[in-house]
């Protein structure tokens, strides 16, 4: 079911003709609701929390994967590197964590704290704290940080932010241009005029948009940290993405020289059974996954099982005008906090 919807969504499937009359109505009334909420935030009839330090949001207009989390781990690093204490706040979608707001933690695992998280604080090591309602782990943060960046949450209007930065799927874009669920949108192509930066992943960036591609690193091997080339691997490979799009990680492999023997796709956030996984890795000599994959498999990972990290690469001058703006909001608020 979930591939119709995408095909119908991006790829004009004649299914959507017939399902129109069921879902435009539902389209409708979705974006009614999500204009009406929203107003009800910039009206002030309902509460916003404005943070004591700036807030920079990640976020997208579409449902699924755009690369949001790359570029997440990149506006870390950069902050880090310009001499700032950035801490990353998420929902932590698909966990349920033993109280709110959660902190993650070296012991934390995906089903408490959700995939990106875990993957964020373990790549960057910086505070990470998860809550359905984000004002309330960024008050967790607040004492020790001072900027925060929020891990999607576009739509997340009872947190007040400073900048707001889209993520664009550069093949994909926007697929029918409709809102959920006759297309993947979760708010019209209006809302991009209001952003302050769009960063186009992959494909042809349109004017305004940075262009932003995803750089493969070396393998790392699950169970040893080894690290290597994934050409120099010997024999079969099995491919595996539980990401937004599968097949943008089934692609990279092909691009970088390796033709996998079966590619095997997931839903985004799935959780893994460790027979499950066996199984599938047993139609090669070893399994290559994805880093967030990966965040959810350490605990029975088998020596043969590989993951595949990427890094968010942005042009120089582009990416310093983003971090430049970034700055100057934080010199607008004063000295750290922490």
């Amino acid at each position: 079911m979930a591939s119709l919807i995408e095909k119908i969504w991006f790829e004009s499937h004649p299914a959507g003709c017939l399902l129109k009359p069921l879902l435009w109505p539902l389209s409708k009334l979705f974006g009614r609701i999500s204009q009406s909420r929203r107003q009800a935030y910039q009206s002030g009839k309902k509460a916003v929390y404005r943070a004591s330090v700036p807030v920079v949001v990640v976020g997208n207009i579409t449902a699924g994967g755009n690369g949001k989390t790359p570029v997440v781990v990149w506006l870390v690093e950069q902050l880090k590197a310009a001499g700032l204490n950035p801490g990353v706040v998420s929902r932590g979608y698909g966990a349920k964590a033993p109280y709110y707001p959660y902190r993650v933690t070296p012991d934390s695992t995906t089903a408490e704290a959700g995939d990106e998280p875990v993957l964020i604080y373990r790549r960057t090591g910086v505070p990470v704290a998860v809550s359905p309602k984000r004002a309330e782990a960024v008050t967790l943060l607040e004492p020790e940080v001072d900027v925060i960046i929020t891990d999607d949450g576009l739509q997340h209007y009872a947190l007040a932010r400073d900048i707001e930065i889209v993520v664009i799927d550069g093949q994909r874009r926007f697929g029918n241009e409709q809102l959920i669920p006759l297309g993947p949108l979760r708010e019209s192509c209006d809302r991009l005029r209001e952003v302050d930066f769009l960063i186009c992943n992959g494909g042809k960036p349109q004017p305004g948009e940075i262009p932003m591609q995803l750089a493969p690193a070396s393998l790392v091997n699950l169970v040893s940290g080894e690290r290597c080339e994934v050409t120099s691997l010997q024999g079969d490979l099995v491919a595996m993405a539980g990401i937004g799009h599968p097949p943008r990680f089934f692609n990279t492999l092909q691009e970088l020289g390796v033709f996998p023997v079966h590619c095997q796709p997931f839903a985004d956030h799935q959780a893994f059974s460790e027979q499950e996984l066996q199984q599938l890795a047993q139609q090669g000599q070893h399994l290559v996954m994805t880093e967030k994959d990966a965040v959810k498999c350490h605990s029975f990972a088998q020596s043969d099982w590989w993951y595949l990290p990427v890094d968010a690469v942005l042009p120089e001058e582009q990416a310093e005008g983003l971090i430049n703006r970034i700055m100057k909001v934080k010199e607008e608020y004063g000295s750290s906090s922490a």
